[in-house]
């Protein structure tokens, strides 16, 4: 294939992958419309993210972390060099190693539910929530077994170019936690409990709809025990270290949640919900492009081609920043248009809207350096270098507690009125609303604290070429996107209040925003002569 073929190879697999994720976000939507309409933003739902997020977070790290950039790279590696029978005994072993370790992972997570639940709860828990976090985490934990299987299961299927597939699976998940809230609350006392079922199912359903996938490659074999299979070794030699540095965003979820968990309820629900934003553009570009790019770039690195190693980063970036720049000056303007007008229906308050529009607002300065993260570590995984990126991941992350707490001290003695600072510093964060901004804020800092340690320790390896053009690429972009947000600024101020007018009013408006903001930004792209052949070329 010509160096030209493969970028538009790599479009079309961002198109395939990116309109399956698209799907599922908008699955993802409704299931939080539906979710936060029946149960609103209580004890109770703060106790439903805790025990969601902690097995979610592990399976980010096992599953689209970790083991999937280090199996890919090993994946493509024999591919490319060795007979199919040994593909499809890397399969074979690295199932059932993986399978192994995250069966005790899983059994010691359902042990220890109550020590979790304790550690993630306010010092003065609502009546019941511990137990609940308990009984949920004993439901959500075999998700992690289940899903982890089946990214490994999307891992190979990415490696043959087939993305849509992988991309779809998250969508069931959104039918079932969908059904969870609608029919299967009735059926569980308390009615929360129907959502750690649902994701149980959820789990082993994902994972049935990959297999017939694998089987028409021929890659669908028993697992196997394969921890001293020299594939597999090499495999979790590089999977070790990327633990941290491939996953950083997700650490930083975690101990955002257990600083969450002391400040007042509802916190976990808003900063939950604000986090659906960004994963639709994290999600339909972000980890788009990084999932495409990296078995292109594996095998760049195998053929050592320089130059299409470089040109196929290249084109990642540029194309990551044309999308996620507009979309993160979209969410900070529309934050509460939009978190009004999706879910400020039944128990779900102005208050709330309000609440989780200020989460929006703070993650969403993260988001460039969130979806380019995603971009520029495949370019590490790819070499089979991991040890770099945890490097930087472990100062991202020591950074990003050394943040949460300074910027949330900052903001109790700036924003925390003198009158309402009694009964002690703990009291006080679990009363006053709106703390939990400071978590957002940062989030994105730790993020980009991560990027540039990345940038840097990339140029200094040596291994790519920027392309031509950045400086009036980069100068261009900025100018439209400033065009954009004049635009959007304007239609505000003409815009009512979302959290006091119907659901038709919002909805207008907000389509109104959106699609005039979108329509202006790519007229100024088209006046400042990009073109769509410019991303083929790259």
């Amino acid at each position: 294939m010509s160096a030209a073929g493969r970028p538009r190879s790599m479009a079309r697999g961002v198109l395939s992958f990116g309109g399956m994720t698209l799907i599922s976000r908008v699955f993802g939507l409704i299931r939080d419309q539906v979710f936060n309409a029946t149960f609103g933003a209580t004890w109770m739902t703060d106790a439903f993210w805790v025990a969601f997020r902690i097995p979610n977070f592990m399976r980010r790290l096992f599953a689209e972390g970790s083991f999937s950039t280090a199996f890919v790279p090993v994946f493509t590696e024999i591919k490319e060099t060795r007979p199919h029978q040994d593909l499809k005994a890397l399969v074979a072993r690295a199932a059932g190693t993986l399978g192994g370790v995250l069966l005790v992972v899983t059994a010691l997570g359902m042990l220890f539910a109550p020590q979790l639940a304790a550690a993630f709860t306010q010092a003065d828990p609502a009546p019941g929530q511990q137990v609940l976090i308990a009984s949920l985490l004993r439901l959500t934990f075999p998700f992690l077994l289940c899903v982890s299987l089946t990214a490994l299961a999307a891992g190979a299927l990415n490696s043959y170019q087939r993305f849509g597939l992988p991309a779809f699976a998250p969508i069931i998940l959104n039918l079932c936690m969908i059904a969870g809230a609608l029919w299967g609350s009735r059926l569980t006392d308390p009615p929360i409990l129907a959502m750690g079922w649902a994701i149980l199912v959820a789990g082993v359903l994902q994972l049935l709809f990959l297999l017939p996938a694998l089987a028409k490659l021929d890659l669908l074999a028993l697992p196997r025990w394969g921890w001293r299979h020299p594939d597999v070794r090499k495999v979790v030699r590089l999977m070790v270290p990327t633990l941290l540095g491939s996953s950083v965003a997700q650490v930083n979820l975690l101990f955002d949640t257990f600083i969450a968990a002391m400040l007042v309820h509802g916190s976990q629900s808003w900063l939950s919900t604000a986090d659906r934003f960004l994963e639709f553009p994290l999600g339909v570009f972000g980890i788009a492009l990084g999932t495409v790019i990296l078995p292109t770039l594996s095998r760049h690195h195998v053929n050592t081609d320089r130059a299409g190693f470089s040109k196929s980063l290249d084109w990642g970036l540029r194309t990551t920043l044309v999308i996620i720049l507009p979309a993160m000056l979209g969410l900070m303007l529309l934050a509460l248009p939009l978190v009004s007008t999706i879910f400020q229906y039944g128990r779900f308050t102005a208050e709330a809207a309000r609440m989780t529009a200020l989460s929006v607002f703070g993650l969403s300065f993260g988001l460039p350096a969130f979806a380019l993260v995603k971009t520029v570590l495949p370019a590490f995984y790819a070499r089979q270098d991991t040890r770099t990126p945890v490097r930087a991941g472990l100062v991202a992350m020591l950074a990003n507690m050394v943040f949460n707490v300074a910027l949330l001290a900052l903001m109790y003695l700036l924003w925390v009125p003198e009158a309402a600072k009694t009964g002690g510093v703990m009291a006080t964060l679990a009363r006053v609303p709106g703390l939990h901004f400071a978590l957002g804020i940062a989030s994105a800092m730790s993020s980009y604290l991560n990027l540039a340690l990345l940038w840097r320790w990339l140029r200094r390896a040596d291994v790519f070429d920027p392309q031509p053009g950045w400086g009036r690429f980069l100068l261009r972009l900025l100018l439209a996107n400033a065009v954009m947000a004049l635009a959007l600024l304007a239609g505000l101020q003409v815009a009512p209040d979302f959290t006091v007018v119907d659901k038709w009013q919002r909805l207008g408006w907000l389509v109104t925003l959106v699609v005039g903001g979108a329509s202006v930004y790519v007229l100024a792209m088209l006046a400042l002569g990009f073109r769509l052949r410019d991303f083929r070329e790259h």
